[in-house]
């Protein structure tokens, strides 16, 4: 650690005595601030912690002994000793209720034989660095560290106790992670707001054009259609082939459209779109909040062959992704079986829309049933008027420049987990190109890549943030 001795006495001016009430924001050298979290970051990034493949362990040492050599109590709290989540605190004066800053540990998988620079090498390349985990979600680990260390040498006064989770398991073994510390060790990290993973900046040809700030997200649910019939040679045909029979099922799901459903957050997104976009495009995201149903329609349909991504933020989606059946040509089986994922909005109800499927089906000889899969809580989506999403608004106004867009994720997050246990929880991330995904450098690509200037300013973004929602006013 002591490589970083000369970098963190010259991280910060202060303006204004350290022992009082600030009225203003601290004073920092982000120059020395953008060096450490350089530092930080790659060496995280360096660590394999893919799941499968590696483990969480070192990254929540590393974690630790950073913030335990600056004088900030952590610990390690785990169900599985090689995958343990470590918890630290900065306390405050106990006017407000505690902020929970978080990040996961864990990546996913890779196959290094497929990247151009090495997964866990963080390299630097013309203002870019590569490696497993520089989008999801090391950023978030490491600007989590930094404010950390920042509030603890400013000796920041604090309204409220600051918690910075490492969680591990997200990638898919939550029952480690989030689930572990939520079921036995809540109140370790029991806040009044979070911030996580699952929002974004969003660039375009290098200019930002907004900010999303996840509010809310869909919760994801298996479900599987099984028909059933009667085996025989495959040179008699039978009408009661479950393959045609599971075969006219899945068309008939992938033709309906479930309703489209607004809440505050897709209002309010579409809304804010719209005032930013031009052309049809701006004309799609104000019809889609109307209260014409054919405006709406037309709308809807623009999305659904054209930005599928949105179609699905306003909705309960439905994807068939895993059909079996048969063992021989010449043998008509007796079963066949798909795999739906079921992403459901938040105030779905889930025996309503199983019984819904079962109508669209139609078909007696095909079995509808959710499976085991679920694995996030369906929860209540964030207060758009709340202390937390204004602060976020400014500090968003400040780093970027641009407007915020509360989302609705597609996808499914830890944050669900705490939602459910009252606390209020952002997804927020660094600006990123949308030109990136579709060339293979975006999250869980085998190009992973985030800009080196961009996870700088990821870290004055949470710092202002934290500051205005923790700091002493």
């Amino acid at each position: 650690m002591t490589r970083f001795r000369n970098l963190t006495s010259s991280i910060f001016i202060v303006v204004a005595s350290s022992t009082a009430v600030f009225a203003q924001t601290p004073q920092l050298d982000w120059k020395a601030v953008e060096a450490e979290t350089l530092q930080h970051f790659q060496t995280l990034v360096r660590i394999n912690s893919a799941d499968p493949g590696g483990s969480e362990k070192p990254v929540a040492e590393y974690v630790r002994q950073v913030l335990e050599k600056e004088g900030i109590p952590a610990k390690l709290l785990a169900l599985d000793p090689s995958r343990p989540n470590m918890v630290a605190r900065l306390k405050g004066n106990g006017k407000k209720r505690p902020l929970l800053i978080m990040g996961h540990s864990d990546t996913v998988n890779i196959d290094a034989s497929k990247w151009t620079f090495p997964p866990f090498s963080a390299a630097r390349d013309n203002g870019w660095i590569y490696g497993r985990g520089t989008l999801d979600d090391k950023d978030n680990v490491a600007a989590a560290l930094m404010v950390m260390l920042l509030l603890k040498r400013m000796n920041v006064p604090l309204d409220r106790d600051v918690i910075f989770l490492s969680e591990a398991g997200e990638e898919g073994s939550s029952r480690l992670g989030i689930q572990f510390m939520v079921d036995n060790h809540f109140g370790e990290i029991d806040a009044e707001y979070c911030l996580a993973e699952g929002g974004s900046g969003t660039r375009s040809e290098g200019k930002m054009k907004f900010v999303s700030i996840q509010t809310g997200e869909k919760i994801p649910r298996g479900m599987t259609l099984t028909a059933t019939g009667i085996s025989g040679h495959g040179s008699v045909p039978l009408r009661t082939n479950p393959i045609v029979r599971l075969a006219k099922a899945v068309a008939a799901i992938g033709e309906w459209k479930p309703p489209v459903r607004l809440n505050d957050t897709t209002r309010a997104y579409f809304a804010r779109l719209a005032e930013i976009a031009t052309g049809d495009e701006a004309r799609y995201y104000r019809d889609i909040i109307s209260a014409d149903p054919k405006r709406v329609d037309v709308a809807d349909e623009y999305f659904l062959d054209n930005e599928p991504r949105h179609a699905s933020m306003i909705r309960t989606s439905i994807s068939p992704n895993i059909f079996t059946g048969g063992y021989r040509s010449n043998v008509i089986p007796s079963e066949a079986k798909a795999t739906l994922d079921v992403r459901a909005l938040p105030d779905e109800d889930p025996a309503k829309l199983l019984e819904a499927i079962r109508k669209i089906v139609n078909d007696p000889a095909v079995r509808v049933d959710y499976t085991s899969q679920t694995s996030r809580p369906s929860t209540p989506a964030g207060n758009l008027n709340s202390e937390a999403f204004k602060a976020l608004e400014a500090a968003v106004k400040k780093n970027y420049g641009v407007v915020t867009l509360p989302a609705m994720g597609t996808g499914a997050t830890d944050m669900a987990f705490l939602r459910r246990k009252g606390v209020e929880c952002f997804g927020i991330g660094p600006a990123v190109d949308v030109e990136d995904g579709p060339k293979g450098f975006g999250a869980h690509s085998d190009q992973e890549r985030i800009l080196e200037s961009e996870l700088h300013r990821f870290v004055r973004f949470n710092w202002d943030v934290v500051l205005d929602l923790a700091g002493s006013k």
